[in-house]
């Protein structure tokens, strides 16, 4: 049996002709574009880990996992809140796996430590937690979608003169959030004319709120203002009422933290009556946020999101974003350039990433904590706009 060659142009013109008939190559081969999420999914700041991490896989399961012809993947991995794990971790991120966004970043020592991974991987980093207000400063690829500590505690701060409350004490977790919203809250009152008249600085580990609070009971303030992470917290607010504080006129006040949505209704009616500035609140009564708060009960055995959800959720946001103004192609600081500037509608209400600072700018809310339909919510009775870090 004999075989004709093809004379060579009618080869070539078969060899076209089979190249149209396959899909781009370059289409097909589009590279998976993956977000290093690092979170400490255990040991104190697992419920930060939790929320996080729900509200990622919420707003994928949202929006999709495709984005400007790219498939979206979310690597997870525990730092456990520990820096040296959350630097260990991002460094392997970016250099193993190569990763086009870092993301996270549970508490602000982690957030730290990651700043200079960014700025050599030269890779966007979104803050999605932590909030000491400095941190976006120190690494020009750290965006911020959370809050600022400058926020919550300079608005609790100014509601205070709008109450004419006169003496205030402060009583804060020993570490660089804590400091930071004493400064801020501290700072503010006496600016304005109050007078804060002492200081106290609790232990993060094991702390025992007993003899700080007969100190302050001793001194009599008016106010009593507090930035305690949310799991000591809830001992915090039982003590307080064990003590007799309430009963002898001291109001406690503080960032919105100390009455986390994520762990409310496990203070009991410790809690009823507690005034609070934050960013965002369960309850709050916009169409969007209702949506939100179904959708996580229904995807997580009915939890409630918290502060840290809002920030997870709003933070794919800003990431799927700037991967469709960049078409797909944007690397590093395309996507950092891309984030500056947005400014959206979020289950907490408008926000802006600021296109000079890379800081968030949002409304922020004075809270009162109420009970409805028996379960403890915290009740938006005022609010500011568009304040900034």
């Amino acid at each position: 049996m004999t075989h004709r060659r093809l004379p060579k142009r009618a080869f070539l013109v078969q060899l076209a002709c089979a190249a149209a008939c396959v899909p781009s190559l370059a289409f097909a081969q589009a590279p998976t574009f993956k977000v290093g999420l690092i979170l400490p999914m255990t040991g104190p700041f697992a419920s930060t880990g939790r929320q996080i991490d729900a509200a990622v896989k919420l707003y994928m399961a949202d929006n999709g996992s495709d984005v400007a012809g790219r498939k979206i993947e979310v690597i997870l991995r525990d730092d456990g809140g520990v820096p040296d794990q959350s630097k260990r971790i991002a460094q392997e991120l970016v250099v193993n796996d190569k990763v086009d966004v870092l993301a996270g970043f549970g508490i602000t020592p982690s957030a730290l430590a990651v700043g200079p991974i960014a700025t050599q991987g030269k890779t966007p980093a979104v803050i999605m937690a932590a909030a000491t207000t400095g941190i976006v400063a120190t690494s020009p690829y750290l965006v911020r979608t959370s809050y600022t500590l400058s926020q919550s505690a300079g608005t609790m701060a100014e509601w205070v003169k709008r109450q004419k409350i006169g003496r205030v004490m402060t009583m804060v977790s020993d570490y660089g959030p804590g400091i930071d919203a004493e400064k801020t809250f501290k700072e503010h009152v006496e600016r304005d004319g109050g007078k804060v008249v002492g200081e106290i600085r609790v232990p993060m580990r094991n702390p025992d709120f007993a003899p700080y609070l007969q100190k302050i009971r001793d001194e009599k303030p008016d106010a009593l203002f507090v930035f305690i992470p949310s799991g000591p917290a809830v001992s915090l607010m039982k003590q307080f009422t064990e003590r007799g504080l309430d009963k002898a006129g001291v109001k406690l006040i503080g960032d919105g933290g100390v009455t986390d949505d994520d762990t409310l209704n496990d203070m009991g009616d410790a809690a009823l009556g507690v005034v609070t500035s934050f960013h965002y609140s369960a309850s709050h009564d916009s169409a969007l946020n209702k949506k939100f708060v179904a959708a996580f009960g229904k995807a997580n055995n009915g939890m409630r999101p918290n502060f840290m959800a809002v920030g997870g959720y709003d933070g794919m946001h800003a990431i799927y974003t700037a991967l469709k103004a960049t078409k797909g192609q944007g690397k590093g600081m395309d996507l950092v350039d891309a984030m500056k500037g947005l400014s959206f509608e979020s289950p907490r209400g408008p926000i802006q990433i600021s296109a000079q600072t890379r800081d968030i700018v949002q409304d922020v809310y004075i809270r009162k904590v109420e009970r409805k339909n028996g379960q403890l919510w915290n009740t938006e009775i005022d609010t500011v706009k568009a304040v900034t870090p």
